[in-house]
């Protein structure tokens, strides 16, 4: 709500232009009254959008709460997550400056590594034969609309919630109306407490350190003839985009020099495959136990795919030479073979520990 409401201040007073763009943001910071607080708390909000998400991703892993009765709100939250990424990628280059600008080149190019229909796509996002300014409207047209997309999918997140009801930290269905509480006032005073600290670090993030996430070339003017030394995306991409830049060999047969999958293509698909690989993780992960709780070798392992993504993190922000090349793509490695090879053989051999016959024994003991 915060996202849409800054968001459609804004656009009242950005020129989606290539050559006004720039300076239509500069007078947003300058001349409009409380523009500077309206830009910063959007675009701080999209990173603190991402946190609550990756933080929500990680707690659904952890709980099980993607198993079954619960696989399509589990799908629905990740499509919401990629409605997320193409919203967030576009609003990157808007402010058109070195770094949004040429990383919308780097990104859209990289569709051209699809065989057949690869050029035709990368034309009709540019808008021509170079990111320029139908490039830019067709962004801003984008992402105005997509956020509307993501609200609608949110409602059918919620209503899917409803269908089926919370996933709880034990991973057990509800017995009786002894497992249940009443959503006010238990839940509504937890979340309005987590929802205070979360907005409070927000906000103090927005005012104290707004360009915290921000990268020195976002202050200068794209120049189309001018490539910056290191194109960084944001900080929410940069496994991904490491995972990107970790395929660097091609695919082919041995002992031949037929190559079926060419390196650039090898890493849009990695990439790609990254985020599509989560819609299918329920059907991966069919241990009949939810909760990492009583499942010690699944939560080795998924606190290693937790680290994995933040070294991935880390090597997407590094210049792709010497051992980040390296270390990204051992921890690509490991990123898919958690979801193709770990899940489905835990699901077969890990013996979980005991869990509760139900939920209020396992919180009230022996006094239920």
């Amino acid at each position: 709500a915060v996202q849409i409401v800054t968001g459609i201040v804004l656009a009242m007073h950005y020129t989606p232009h290539a050559d006004m763009a720039f300076d239509s943001v500069q007078r947003i910071m300058r001349d409009v009254n409380w523009g500077w607080l309206l830009r910063y708390l959007h675009m701080n909000g999209a990173s603190f959008f991402f946190i609550a998400v990756y933080i929500h991703m990680f707690r659904g892993m952890y709980y099980g709460s993607y198993k079954k009765p619960r696989e399509l709100l589990w799908m629905l939250g990740v499509l919401i997550f990629l409605l997320m990424m193409a919203t967030a990628f576009m609003g990157y280059t808007l402010p058109w400056s070195q770094m949004g600008g040429w990383a919308a080149t780097v990104i859209t190019n990289l569709f051209s590594a699809i065989p057949v229909v690869g050029e035709p796509i990368v034309q009709l996002l540019w808008g021509g034969f170079s990111v320029d300014n139908p490039t830019l409207n067709r962004f801003f047209a984008l992402h105005y609309l997509l956020p509307f997309v993501i609200f609608a999918v949110v409602f059918l997140h919620v209503w899917a919630l409803h269908i089926t009801g919370s996933n709880n930290p034990l991973g057990i269905e509800p017995k009786s109306k002894k497992d249940t509480l009443p959503f006010h006032p238990y839940y509504t005073a937890k979340d309005t407490f987590g929802l205070s600290v979360f907005m409070l670090v927000y906000v103090g993030v927005s005012f104290f350190a707004p360009n915290m996430f921000s990268h020195a070339d976002h202050f200068v003017q794209f120049d189309p003839l001018k490539t910056p030394a290191h194109i960084v995306p944001e900080w929410y991409f940069l496994p991904f985009y490491a995972i990107l830049r970790a395929i660097t060999f091609d695919i082919g047969i041995p002992f031949t020099d037929i190559v079926i999958i060419p390196a650039k293509l090898g890493g849009v698909i990695a990439m790609f495959g990254a985020v599509v690989i989560l819609f299918v993780l329920p059907f991966l992960d069919t241990h009949p136990v939810k909760s990492a709780r009583f499942r010690p070798m699944y939560k080795f392992f998924l606190m290693l795919f937790v680290l994995s993504v933040l070294v991935l993190g880390y090597v997407g922000a590094q210049l792709p030479e010497g051992i980040w090349v390296i270390l990204g793509q051992v921890t690509t490695a490991y990123y898919f073979a958690f979801f193709i090879v770990i899940l489905p053989w835990l699901s077969k051999v890990e013996k979980a520990l005991p869990t509760p016959t139900s939920i209020h024994k396992a919180v009230l003991g022996s006094k239920s």
